[in-house]
């Protein structure tokens, strides 16, 4: 699996620039992504049976209908999530945030950043460069 991590500021186009990326990829190849929340807070809707479970203890939910399958998770670890999309046999990872890991990345703007492969680079540049991105080894735990 290889990670394409897109970074930048904020606002600077991160957002827009994956959802122009994953469609490209998902064409011809299976994709998952990756958030960094930051100071956002996801909330779990009140009163769901998934949050009560969540909220109970457990280490993980799920909840699946006809089209999707949602989970929570405890885990806050990125390379856990990672970890898993390795194992499910994704083939792209497209991670937005985390410039602090270090993951050959996309720099949107000024930023500082580490592993660089490519900077201000729209989606379909990015699409065509996408084997110079870095292969994820999964960790042994």
């Amino acid at each position: 699996m290889r990670i394409i991590n897109i970074i930048g500021h904020s606002n600077s186009g991160k957002t827009t620039m994956i959802t122009k990326l994953v469609p490209l990829l998902a064409g011809v190849a299976s994709v998952a992504t990756i958030k960094h929340m930051g100071h956002h807070i996801w909330e779990l809707p009140k009163g769901k049976d998934t949050t009560v479970h969540f909220e109970g203890g457990a280490v993980a939910t799920t909840g699946i209908d006809a089209e999707k399958a949602v989970m929570s998770l405890r885990t806050m670890d990125v390379y856990e999530i990672l970890d898993f999309y390795a194992w499910k046999g994704y083939e792209y990872a497209v991670v937005e945030g985390f410039k602090e890991e270090g993951f050959s990345c996309v720099v949107l703007g000024d930023l500082a950043a580490k592993n660089v492969v490519m900077r201000d680079a729209n989606a379909e540049e990015v699409f065509a460069m996408r084997d110079m991105f870095e292969v994820y080894v999964p960790k042994k735990r």
